[in-house]
């Protein structure tokens, strides 16, 4: 739970009602005989049911945000692209190559796909209309992971034979080599942006634009998971151990705590937002599915009794 920043001193019966006003408040609880400081925070998300993707698949590429979330690609090597507004999917412009196990970065409108099933080297640009091609990978690849916008994006980890480690920096035009991972693998996750990245799954690193050092480890470390947030508040759903799991954990920038869990437990799905604002759609539960989660954290006050 962050506490914020001023504090603030009152001597009332009851706790102040602004409280939720950037405010740490001291107050005295006459009724209990009893000094209290009371915190602004979240609670632990929890999920909701969104609208179903048109197009059941695994293996997608996500970018965007709760309410203007981007889905493409997946299972099938196909070339859909789906637009989310809050509530429903709709159809976007085509990929020019169609493929699973990609990755993705950017917004609805100014989006970014990359590598892909085969070991695919091919990116694409989205302007919220069509896709057109972007600067080959300078290592083709497939289960990587990807984070930043479509001007400042960021590719690591993947599958080319063994996991690789490599990571590259997307200018808008061109990719360059960036630091190597400190643990090589694919059907790993990242969010952030390019000079503050965060990558996990057996594992969590953090990158600084320049090398990647260590962050603190999942409480249940699983691959082919989906995430949202930025480096300091990060969020992981879902996955697969030995068996798909539903379980959510948020990132403080130094450890993860148990969030709320999905709805439908289930891995190599694509994953959109912020930690407070979470998207996960599509993946295989058994079987593949169309359904959209809305991770959502809502504000409270945590009273400390001194």
């Amino acid at each position: 739970m962050a506490k914020l920043q001023s504090t603030e001193i009152v001597g009332v019966a009851n706790r102040p009602a602004t409280i939720c006003s950037n405010t740490m408040c001291l107050w005295f609880d006459t009724t209990n005989s009893r000094a209290t400081v009371s915190y602004c925070g979240y609670a632990p998300g929890v999920l909701s049911v969104g609208g179903a993707l048109a197009t059941a698949r695994y293996g997608l590429g996500g970018a965007g945000t709760q309410n203007e979330g981007l889905a493409f690609g997946g299972n099938g090597n196909v070339t859909c692209t789906e637009e989310y507004n809050g509530t429903s999917w709709s159809a976007g412009g085509s990929l020019i190559t169609g493929r699973r196990q990609l990755s993705g970065a950017g917004t609805q409108n100014l989006g970014l796909a990359f590598g892909g099933s085969g070991g695919m080297n091919c990116t694409e640009e989205y302007n919220g209309t069509s896709w057109s091609a972007g600067g080959a990978l300078i290592t083709g690849r497939q289960l990587l992971a990807g984070a930043g916008t479509q001007n400042e994006g960021l590719a690591t980890g993947g599958y080319v034979g063994p996991a690789v480690s490599c990571t590259e920096e997307y200018n808008g035009t061109s990719w360059s080599a960036g630091g190597a991972l400190i643990t090589g693998r694919n059907s790993l996750t990242a969010v952030g942006t390019q000079n503050a990245g965060l990558a996990f799954s057996t594992t969590t690193e953090e990158y600084n634009g320049t090398s990647w050092s260590a962050g603190g480890g999942l409480i249940t470390a699983r691959s082919s998971l989906a995430g949202a947030g930025t480096q300091n508040i990060g969020l992981a759903m879902g996955g697969i151990t030995s068996v798909n799991v539903s379980c959510t954990e948020e990132y403080n920038g130094a450890s993860w705590s148990a969030g709320g869990s999905l709805i439908t437990g289930r891995r190599q799905s694509s994953g959109a937002g912020i930690q407070n604002e979470g998207l996960a759609f599509g993946g295989i539960a058994g079987f593949t599915v169309s359904c959209t989660e809305e991770y959502t954290k809502t504000f409270t006050i945590v009273d400390c009794i001194l």
